[in-house]
């Protein structure tokens, strides 16, 4: 054991539940760095709601829980300050970020902006092997609603729609922008997916919206986009989980 490093945790996830954990981080010998394993876990705890809107991350606590040195810990911690998912608070530390209404609402409209530009783009530049790619992610995704998917599997295969949107729509200017606001712009698709039945309803706006694309129909396809968006930020905003 390396010097700094906490001995590996032994207790059940049972009792790491009772205590306040969680089960987003599982370390296990694979090839992925222990930094990066630690990340995705306490990403994926995040936008799955283990981990909820203003909880704080104590130190002590995920290093009890995962067994790994403090060092990467902080490491992580570091890298979610960077992406928007976590927040440093006066007298508490580290917590998770909680948008309040105002705050998503704002970024719900700077997402709004951005994706209805880039359906424009993508409908005058993509060509068919693109729009090929962005009828199968969406298939996928319908797919994966029917089938019961958790919720980190769901945003994988919404952040695919995006990659293939982005990637017709060839904007680096966009993409750039949106790189800015990728994390906050994750966990508000999770806080609105979290709302009972939305994620079928989802799946139904998004196959409308890729066939008005497919039909460079520009109007339409704008219209449904901003549609989406206004679902999703009703769903959002009144489905903010509470806070422990």
């Amino acid at each position: 054991m390396t010097a700094g490093q906490s001995p590996p945790a032994t207790s059940t996830a049972e009792e790491a539940a009772e205590h306040g954990g969680f089960r987003g981080i599982h370390i296990g010998r694979i090839a992925a760095p222990l930094r990066e394993q630690v990340l995705d876990g306490l990403r994926n705890a995040i936008l799955g709601f283990e981990l909820k809107p203003g909880q704080r991350l104590v130190e002590r606590e995920l290093i009890e829980q995962t067994g790994v040195s403090r060092a990467t810990i902080r490491e992580a911690l570091r890298e979610l300050t960077a992406e928007g998912l976590v927040v440093t608070v006066p007298q508490k530390g580290a917590v998770v970020y909680s948008p309040s209404p105002e705050e998503a609402r704002d970024l719900y409209a700077v997402r709004g902006a951005l994706e209805a530009l880039t359906v424009r783009r993508f409908i005058e530049r993509a060509g068919s092997a693109q729009h090929d790619r962005l009828r199968a992610t969406v298939t996928t995704l319908e797919a994966d609603v029917a089938a019961g998917a958790d919720m980190p599997q769901l945003l994988r295969t919404k952040d695919l729609f995006y990659e293939a949107l982005l990637a017709g729509a060839a904007s680096p200017t966009v993409e750039q922008i949106l790189a800015g606001v990728q994390a906050r712009v994750r966990l508000l698709r999770a806080t609105s997916l979290s709302r009972p039945g939305r994620a079928a309803i989802m799946a139904g706006e998004m196959r409308a919206l890729v066939d008005a694309i497919t039909a460079r129909d520009v109007q339409l396809a704008t219209r449904l986009c901003t549609e989406h968006l206004e679902h999703a930020a009703a769903a959002g905003i009144n489905q903010q989980p509470d806070s422990p």
